[in-house]
């Protein structure tokens, strides 16, 4: 099913996406990998990949802000980090 889906992507895509669509092609062996999981293994590390994107994303928003009076101003910032994202 993966594979007709990335034939179907070229087929719509393939001018405009012509790279990733071949940088896809050329690693399927390894990107396809994940489909040898069972489904509940494939939850966790889909979930996992979420929360390390989320970590990225708070890490980068408390970068700007160096110091923090005490821990509930640093539990602030990271709250407007989620919120805003």
């Amino acid at each position: 099913m993966a594979q007709d889906a990335l034939e179907d992507f070229a087929k719509k895509w393939g001018a405009k996406y012509a790279y990733a669509i071949k940088s896809w092609k050329d690693n399927w062996d390894k990107l396809t990998a994940y489909f040898d999981y069972p489904r509940e293994i494939r939850r966790i590390i889909y979930t996992t990949i979420a929360i390390e994107s989320l970590n990225g994303y708070i890490r980068k928003y408390r970068k700007t802000r160096t110091v923090f009076p005490d821990d509930q101003a640093a539990l602030k910032a990271v709250y407007m980090a989620i919120a805003n994202k």
